[in-house]
């Protein structure tokens, strides 16, 4: 059995809270990159005149880019440690978004993307690492709450200032949004971040987690269903406000915003609650129940224009990202300090994978099945990620 490293005594309660800050601006300002560019479907569909699922394929570019780097970059943190890919990684994320935001053509944008997406893939393992690796297991589901609250939040940023300036000045000029985040970022990291403590790899032999069972195996199918209705919402809000509301893209904008910042607070909650019960998967199979249940509800209540389909897409922005931080933290537990990294990079790649698809294929199911059938075929998912939760092999938490 894999364990992780105690933390250690010499770094204390503050430096430990502020580490993790940076860790969360990091990767809040990765996510800008990430995830930033499918505010930029309704300039790329209305103004440029790419159709929906051709605008989807542009969105969909940083996350082809995260898939491809995650295990990789995971290998580099389990080898060379958390701050020099963090460092790394946000420069090289900086450069690319300058680039593009200096550069023309949409082809050219789109290769842009792929290469900023795969530096800010950094942050996934690295930030995750630093977290996990200096709090000890009884605040961990807390403290990676809050670290996973990065990411909504980093959406956030990008739904109320990407689609605003891509409307205004176009899609490059709106790239200044993740190049200034990812900037900021960088120099925190530098000034804030130490890696984390490991056993001696000598006296410590590391085994393969995953010949030992099929409990991560599962955790990364669940985290793979889980993930398409969370995309389904964050990729066709805000489109859907626009085009099916008639919203001006700034309101809707602020709505998307609003949604992830309570998104953010409830991974936050989910943390919480999975130290007080001392499990991670009983509150992750809850949380795939309620996504499920929302998603049918939201899907419903838009296909029959009911103005609650508006209030319901802010709850089904907070249930279907309220799952990442619980099976983020489980992985990285159970795979300990040598493995980690490259699990966390294997768990997220699985998600970028299927995110990476969600945008163009959903765009496709809107174009035939409305937003209201797109978001409740999305709640299939949730429901067979139901029984795969694997809560009866999960370990009793270390106090």
């Amino acid at each position: 059995m894999t364990t992780l490293a105690p933390p250690s005594p010499a770094v204390g309660v503050v430096r430990r809270w502020a580490m993790l800050g940076a860790s969360t601006l990091a990767q809040a300002a990765a996510a800008t990159m990430m995830h930033g560019a499918a505010f930029l479907i309704p300039t790329l569909h209305q103004r440029d005149g790419l159709s929906l699922a051709h605008a989807g394929l542009i969105a969909a570019a940083p996350t082809l880019g995260v898939m491809l780097a995650l295990v990789p970059w995971g290998w580099v943190t389990d080898r060379r440690g958390e701050r020099l890919v963090l460092v790394a990684g946000l420069g090289g994320t900086t450069l690319v978004g300058l680039l593009a935001a200096l550069t023309h053509g949409l082809a050219l944008l789109g290769v842009m993307l792929v290469v900023g997406g795969a530096c800010a893939a950094s942050t996934n393992a690295a930030s995750g690492r630093v977290v996990v690796g200096w709090f000890p297991p009884h605040r961990r589901g807390l403290a990676m709450g809050i670290r996973q609250m990065a990411q909504p939040v980093g959406v956030g940023i990008a739904a109320i200032t990407v689609a605003v300036v891509a409307a205004h000045h176009g899609v490059h000029a709106a790239m200044w949004i993740p190049t200034i985040a990812c900037a900021a970022a960088l120099v925190l990291v530098a000034a804030v971040v130490l890696d984390p403590p490991r056993p001696d790899r000598s006296a410590a032999p590391a085994p393969n987690p995953y010949r030992e069972d099929g409990y991560l195996a599962r955790i990364h199918g669940v985290s793979v269903l889980l993930v398409v209705p969370q995309f389904a919402v964050w990729t066709f809000a805000l489109v859907w406000l626009v085009q099916d509301r008639h919203w001006d893209a700034a309101p809707a904008g602020v709505l998307v915003a609003v949604a992830q910042v309570f998104g953010a607070l409830g991974r936050i909650a989910a943390g919480q609650l999975s130290d007080v019960v001392r499990s991670r998967m009983r509150p992750l199979r809850w949380v795939a129940w309620a996504a499920a249940g929302t998603m049918l509800l939201l899907g419903l209540t838009a296909g029959l224009g009911w103005f609650v389909a508006v209030p319901l897409v802010v709850v089904a922005t907070v249930l279907t990202v309220a799952d990442n931080g619980l099976a983020f933290t489980a992985v990285a537990e159970r795979a300990g300090p040598f493995w980690s990294g490259r699990a966390l990079g294997l768990q997220n790649t699985a998600q970028f994978l299927a995110s990476s698809i969600v945008p163009p294929v959903g765009g496709l199911a809107v174009s035939h099945l409305g937003y209201a059938g797109t978001f409740a075929l999305a709640a299939l998912f949730p429901i067979l990620a139901i029984g795969l939760v694997p809560v009866s092999a999960e370990r009793p938490l270390a106090h």
